[in-house]
């Protein structure tokens, strides 16, 4: 009872302290940059907008789009993460390592060469279904292979095909001569989000977060395990499929956003996991708190790095992620659990 309510102390912790980081982390990642900017023209650009003041179009039209997505991106590839997780029992599924961002960067690459000057909405969705496409193709060869499913084996294939889809679509982005169009949706483009494309990523995204938290309470009692969920009367088959189009809502917005970020849905729910517990009613939404403000903070850190050259932000996600993830292996094994 105990350990019960230390973890919903916990949890309710970090969602009470969650607006005062958030505020903290933006704020900083407004303020500095290339170019350092004060708080006081910060809060002028937003209650007192000059057209003619570069500063505040720096803030107004890079800034903050910037920061606004990054927190979203964060969120949504941390619940995503997490909700894969569950449902698998796969300590190391994550959309990075199972093909999910590689699928929906892939359609993308596809979309660019062949119906170029496609709609954002319409770039969206075709993301969300290269993430089912990737997730189905990294599935499927892994339940066609003895122990596939198994974590570690289904992170090989994970990877595999990955880079399979990206060596496609480097191939067909090289003949085509649109390279440079496509790296910025495997390098990440954090330094140039459009803002259409962001308002319309909003709605998109919120549909994937509220089936997670809608499902919150079926994938952990799928997380004990098939036969339990069965016993418990879990429609595990639906819990699964609707759990999954959560991960594709959530991760094509993300991709088609800022383009493939790796590590963030595989270490976040592990930290989440360890801070809260198991219940996923409280893994999903601290989970996305989490994964905001780390990302948030990998963005900022990312500009001082080899200062005044900004560093990708997926090296400094490499940098937490693949150790973590060698600690995983290490200390999990070819075991399956949640």
């Amino acid at each position: 009872m105990w350990k019960l309510k230390k973890t919903n102390i916990v949890a309710f912790s970090i969602l009470a302290a969650s607006p005062f980081l958030i505020a903290i982390v933006a704020l900083v990642s407004v303020m500095y940059g290339t170019k350092d900017i004060s708080a006081i023209t910060v809060w002028q650009a937003i209650a007192e907008f000059d057209p003619s003041n570069v500063d505040h179009q720096i803030i107004r039209t890079g800034r903050i789009p910037r920061i606004v997505a990054v927190l979203l991106v964060g969120a949504f590839l941390a619940v995503a993460g997490a909700v894969m997780q569950g449902i698998t029992r796969n300590y190391l599924a994550s959309p990075s390592l199972m093909g999910v961002n590689d699928g929906s960067a892939f359609v993308i690459t596809l979309a660019i060469v062949f119906f170029p000057g496609l709609p954002n909405y319409q770039m969206i969705l075709l993301s969300m279904l290269g993430s089912a496409l990737g997730a189905g193709i990294v599935f499927g060869f892994g339940s066609l292979i003895r122990n596939g499913l198994s974590p570690v084996r289904l992170a090989i294939i994970g990877t595999v095909i990955g880079t399979f889809l990206s060596s496609i679509a480097t191939a067909i982005a090289m003949y085509f001569q649109v390279s440079q169009t496509v790296s910025v949706w495997y390098n990440t483009k954090v330094h140039m989000v459009d803002m259409d494309m962001l308002m319309l990523s909003i709605p998109f995204g919120l549909v994937g977060l509220v089936l997670a938290l809608l499902s919150a309470k079926a994938i952990t009692i799928t997380s004990l395990g098939e036969d339990i969920a069965i016993g418990l009367g879990q429609k595990t088959k639906a819990v699964k499929i609707i759990s999954m189009l959560a991960v594709v809502c959530l991760t094509g917005t993300a991709v088609a956003l800022v383009g493939k970020i790796a590590f963030v849905g595989l270490v976040i729910p592990h930290i989440t996991r360890f801070l809260v517990g198991v219940d996923y009613r409280f893994i999903i939404p601290c989970g996305a708190v989490v994964g905001a403000f780390f990302l948030a903070l990998c963005d900022v850190l990312s500009r001082f790095v080899n200062y005044p050259f900004e560093t990708p932000i997926g090296v400094l996600t490499a940098l937490v992620g693949v150790p973590f993830f060698l600690y995983l292996v290490r200390k999990h094994g070819g075991e399956k659990r949640a």
